[in-house]
């Protein structure tokens, strides 16, 4: 749903998020965007209806509780004499940010071995080309946790898994060893947080841009949302149930489960949007709230 907001002119829809610009500029080329996230889910590269009521504002406080606390420079910006306000309509669901200059990157850490990762490993004893020690099991903590970056593909085609040394062409050596060692770290400081309120981060990946005003690397888009992660119950798989999750793997997995991942999508069951924003809200529950 693209919105009527005063003083902003709709730029871009995404799978997920809508970016409006100021009124009389350009999304090249205005200095602050405003990124709005609806209420629209998409899994295996597709928007699935319906939506889940009430997603992009948990989502998006989510991201701004963790950029508060991440202690790395990010895409958030205040107001200014060029900027119209935020309209209160959507202030729940928005950031207003830096235009940034934005890699063609997603910088993808894993943690424990899950998902597709799991798959892969079964197959070559490792995950986007990292070697892995023999004998793991699904659900399994990595001895570190390992950088698997994908290239990020225009919308409506899918990412692909690429290696450090593509990175480097594509990107240059210098940010590619920044973007990567800026996902390790930022990756290590959030998982010992959510330790802290008995969650594990078993995977994320992040995004990154270029300041234009100072030249400075800065996390952008969604931070170690629902959405962008993988988070598990640490009280759950201290007892050995894995894969507990807090995101959308209720959404994949009744998916993977009732379509073949050809054509369109069926829609998604009321039991299955409900319980998807409950998971959503007990994130935010536990992390936040707690």
């Amino acid at each position: 749903m693209v919105f009527d907001l005063p003083g902003w002119t709709h730029a871009y829809s995404g799978k997920v998020r809508d970016l409006y610009v100021p009124e009389g500029q350009q999304l090249a080329s205005a200095p602050r965007i405003l990124v709005v996230a609806s209420d629209r889910v998409s899994a295996f590269d597709h928007v699935l209806e319906p939506g889940i009521p009430g997603k992009g504002a948990l989502l998006t406080r989510l991201s701004t509780w963790w950029f508060s606390r991440l202690g790395v420079a990010n895409h958030l910006r205040d107001t200014d004499s060029t900027t119209p306000s935020v309209p209160a309509g959507v202030a729940a669901a928005s950031m207003l940010v830096a235009n940034l200059d934005m890699f063609p990157i997603e910088a993808v850490v894993r943690g424990y071995l899950t998902g597709s990762g799991w798959l892969e490993y079964q197959q070559t004893q490792s995950v986007c080309g990292v070697a892995l020690p023999a004998g793991l099991h699904d659900g399994d903590k990595l001895p570190e946790p390992i950088y698997t970056p994908a290239w990020k593909a225009p919308l409506g085609e899918h990412d692909e898994n690429i290696s450090f040394e593509r990175t480097v062409e594509l990107v240059g050596a210098d940010d590619a060893a920044a973007i990567r060692d800026l996902s390790l770290q930022i990756f290590s400081a959030a998982s010992s947080i959510a330790a802290e309120h008995e969650v594990i981060l078993a995977d994320t990946k992040f995004e990154f841009g270029r300041d234009r005003e100072n030249g400075q690397i800065c996390l952008a888009d969604e931070v170690l949302t629902s959405d962008s992660s993988r988070y598990w119950d640490a009280r759950e798989y201290g007892v050995g149930n894995r894969g507990i999750s807090f995101d959308k793997q209720i959404v994949r997995d009744w998916l993977s489960a009732h379509w073949d991942k050809k054509g369109t999508p069926p829609p998604l069951p009321a039991d299955i949007v409900i319980q998807t924003a409950a998971r959503y809200a007990e994130l935010i529950a536990r992390l936040i709230d707690n």
